[in-house]
């Protein structure tokens, strides 16, 4: 299908009515990317990010899963790198994607919580890019701009972009309403509560109608950002099929109020008789659109060089009715979502490069999110101009990705979460989570005043054996710079 048969463009329309985040306009020219006029050397990779969204370590058939089938996501291993110590940038969307698009660790950033977006002075990943003469597109949610002309994916260095600007407008499976290059557009199939046009289908159309486009002249970076398998829960039947009466079925509550009202009601538009099944088929679903976009790129003679990545924004949720026990999200580890145990922050990650990268690979690297930009940089040799106002700590693991037997410098990688109390979309901020992994040390501290907990996370995954008491001295550096880091 075409993205022209589902879409009319609507001009001049007042932004309030579609969603309930608030968003200004402004008709203010966007400046041009960094260095436009630059084109990147012919022969420079092609890059594809894929970032779905609140996918747990344990929901695909290469991390293990018994029942989810991800036969399109496992080839890209198979043939590529899976990294198994991989980790977001923070346990909620907005935190974890500005530290990929920075090149930041949360505790470097503004943003701690999921209410704190990028500010108009910021500098992303697709400002580097294009910098370094790359095309630059967005498909999918953004999640991180409000502020149309400020902050917006063409603000933040897209050229072009479809897709959906908010965290909860971005979760209607069914959007009516869609935005093309900051011009919105009516989805007529999903018009009066119809669901003729999934929101994961029309990204992957949108990303395929741009990768058609393209040739060996002039590289490209695409971020194609699902919102699947995030709540709301809905995909096709004809994934969700599969996957009825393969799990014990009972609407899990989630996060409740005393009265046992689930939270987040903007992600339950409407019941899920198998939400359980229904979560598994949106996985497979994903996979499906995964596997025609490397098609996409076979056909037009551009999967040799083309380094896809494919990688999720933290660990799964509770909202929505499925049972994340039930359906083994996070794998071997403890939490999810809004958790800094590895449940809520270790995520999946795959590299693909048939050009440069030797299939079937396995990493034991620990990397996170802050090491996405470096590595970019590194990869494209992006020259100065190209960061200015860019100022990443994150790590380049472009040698781990080339050479089988190159190794890193041990190092800290680190995360808070500004728990919000009450109305999770008040922007009331409550406790400060804390977490950080050197080497096998994987240490949380769950507010400000508790104490240490300390894990051996290769050898206790479920983090459930606490050996602070056992190792004071190591306990004692952590606390130092944890409060050192709440001090900063």
């Amino acid at each position: 299908m075409t993205l022209k048969t589902f879409t009319n463009t609507v001009l001049a329309l007042p932004l309030l009515a579609f969603g309930a985040c608030s968003v200004e306009t402004s008709q203010a020219d966007h400046s041009p990317p960094i260095a436009e006029s630059i084109s990147a050397k012919a022969g420079s990779p092609n890059i594809l990010f894929i970032l779905v969204d609140d996918l747990g370590y344990g929901q695909l058939g290469v991390t293990g899963h018994p029942i989810i089938k991800t036969p399109n996501i496992d080839k890209l291993a198979e043939n590529g790198i899976l990294f198994t110590q991989a980790y977001a940038g923070s346990t909620v969307c907005s935190p974890s994607r500005i530290s990929l698009m920075t090149g930041k660790d949360v505790g470097k950033l503004h943003s701690n919580a999921n209410t704190i977006k990028l500010r108009p002075e910021d500098k992303t990943l697709a400002h580097m890019m294009s910098g370094a003469g790359y095309k630059t597109a967005l498909f999918g949610k953004f999640g991180i701009g409000s502020t149309f002309g400020k902050t917006d994916p063409m603000a933040m260095g897209f050229q072009n972009w479809y897709g959906l600007l908010h965290n909860i407008t971005a979760h209607r499976q069914y959007p009516t309403m869609i935005f093309r290059d900051n011009d919105m557009e009516f989805v007529s199939p999903n018009v009066a509560g119809a669901e003729g046009a999934y929101a994961q289908e029309l990204f992957t159309d949108a990303a395929i109608d741009y990768i058609s486009e393209q040739d060996e002249t002039n590289p490209f970076f695409v971020f194609l950002s699902y919102t699947s398998p995030h709540a709301e829960l809905a995909a096709p039947q004809e994934f969700v099929e599969p996957y009825s009466g393969k799990f014990d079925e009972v609407n899990y509550p989630g996060l409740s109020d005393p009265d046992n009202k689930p939270k987040f009601a903007d992600y339950y538009p409407k019941p899920v008789s198998e939400p359980t099944a229904t979560q598994a088929g949106m996985v497979t679903a994903l996979d499906h659109y995964v596997g025609e976009v490397m098609s996409a790129l076979e056909a037009q003679g551009l999967a040799e060089n083309t380094i896809v990545f494919f990688s999720s924004d933290n660990g799964p949720h509770e909202e929505g009715g499925a049972d994340p026990i039930e359906i083994r999200a996070s794998g071997p580890y403890r939490g999810g979502k809004r958790d800094l145990y590895d449940g809520g922050i270790h995520v999946p990650l795959i590299a693909h490069w048939p050009a440069k990268i030797e299939g079937g690979r396995i990493s034991d690297t620990p990397m996170a999110f802050a090491d996405v930009l470096p590595t970019l940089a590194d990869l494209v040799d992006a020259p100065q101009t190209a960061m200015v106002g860019l100022d990443p700590n994150g790590t380049s693991v472009l040698p781990i990705l080339v050479n089988p037997d190159a190794e890193l410098a041990e190092r800290v990688l680190y995360w808070e979460f500004a728990q919000q109390l009450g109305d999770p979309n008040s922007g009331v901020i409550g406790t400060v989570k804390q977490a950080a992994r050197r080497g096998d040390w994987k240490v949380v501290r769950l507010t400000e005043d508790s104490d240490i907990e300390l894990y051996n996370i290769i050898d206790d995954k479920s983090e459930s054996q606490n050996l602070a008491a056992q190792f004071p001295e190591i306990a004692q550096e952590f606390t130092a710079m944890f409060d050192q880091q709440l001090r900063d």
